[in-house]
């Protein structure tokens, strides 16, 4: 089979000739630098660099366009006080540098792969994601965040917050249109959380849930290849039950952290294709072959060959040695050639 061909196939719940392998990884180690690509011309050209520089050692199954030199989209919010502020936040503009950039960005990576059939997916993050980078004393990408004013409007107005979640939601969806059908991507990654019960099941069901779907289900319109990512990032667990009416093609989650297998994932999602398996910092990243293998041969017994496909919790390290995840796809073919493994895990 072709990448493509092996992974419309897994979309579709069909038999492959052998599970294909999603691992994606930073390209900028500082997270001081990220976002800084807007204006900094450095830091953006090894943001694209990075991605042809991998590509030599490993060849992805699937591509995931790695946007670190503009994270996150840069909503004004730097002027919320009060609750009521947040009905004044507003879309970011299409005309802005960062969507430019962005467009720019996304094309010129998408030609690193213009050689392959590989199917090839732009990062997208969650409203929410977005809105608490934005607020004052925000949650910054990596770095953190007290984040006292988000949590004092979750208690005084959590209506207001779904109000800016949907303005901020409005210029995610208009800006994955442009990547779908200016840019040419096959589909969005889209990243959600609701890590350690942040939000409390009901305000984020109310108010944040519908924002997220909304920016999921607009770009199904355009695409049916559209997966989510539920980020358990380094261990900050989700309740997956918050996600399961998400429309998506394929679902994927910190099975690590959640302690659901993708076997048990793969019921909890009605039975859609799932991926992922490996710890972020585990055996992916400090084992040696034997091991990485052993464990993939350990998920492929577990979870079988259909629907599923190997990768992560969430992003493996930045300085990972990318021979790794070639080890995956091979042992990924091994096994396709002698599914009945008789190992000890």
């Amino acid at each position: 089979m072709t990448k493509r061909e092996r992974f419309l196939n897994f979309l579709a719940n069909k038999p492959v000739d052998r599970v294909p392998v999603a691992f994606f990884h930073h390209f900028i180690e500082d997270w001081t630098l990220f976002g800084q690509g807007i204006e900094n011309d450095e830091v953006f050209e090894k943001n694209i660099e990075g991605h042809r520089i991998a590509k030599q050692i490993f060849d992805p199954d699937v591509a995931k366009i790695m946007n670190d030199s503009l994270m996150l989209m840069p909503v004004e919010a730097s002027f919320v006080e009060t609750a009521d502020d947040l009905r004044k936040v507003e879309p970011l503009s299409l005309n802005s540098k960062f969507v430019q950039r962005t467009l720019e960005l996304t094309k010129r990576v998408r030609e690193i792969y213009a050689d392959s059939d590989v199917p090839v997916y732009a990062t997208s993050f969650s409203p929410t994601l977005v809105l608490r980078s934005a607020l004052p004393e925000g949650r910054r990408p990596g770095l953190g965040g007290p984040e006292t004013y988000i949590k004092r409007f979750i208690k005084e107005d959590p209506e207001a917050l779904g109000v800016a979640c949907k303005a901020v939601s409005d210029g995610i969806i208009e800006l994955n249109k442009l990547l779908i059908k200016e840019a040419g991507v096959d589909g969005i990654y889209l990243s959600v959380n609701n890590q350690s019960g942040f939000f409390p099941e009901e305000v984020y069901r109310k108010y944040i849930g519908p924002t997220e779907k909304a920016v999921l289900d607009e770009a199904n319109k355009l695409s049916d290849m559209n997966m989510l990512h539920i980020c358990g990032f380094i261990g900050q667990g989700n309740d997956l039950n918050l996600f399961t009416d998400f429309d998506a093609a394929a679902y994927n989650w910190a099975v690590h952290t959640e302690k659901v297998s993708l076997t048990e994932g793969k019921k909890l999602f009605h039975g859609k294709p799932v991926f992922g398996g490996f710890e972020q910092k585990g055996c992916i990243y400090n084992g040696t072959r034997e091991q990485v293998e052993e464990y993939a041969y350990k998920l492929l017994d577990e979870a079988g060959q259909t629907g599923i496909m190997l990768g992560a919790d969430c992003t493996v390290p930045a300085d990972i040695d990318d021979t790794h995840l070639e080890w995956v796809r091979q042992a990924a073919i091994k096994y396709a050639e002698n599914p009945v493994r008789k190992i000890h895990y």
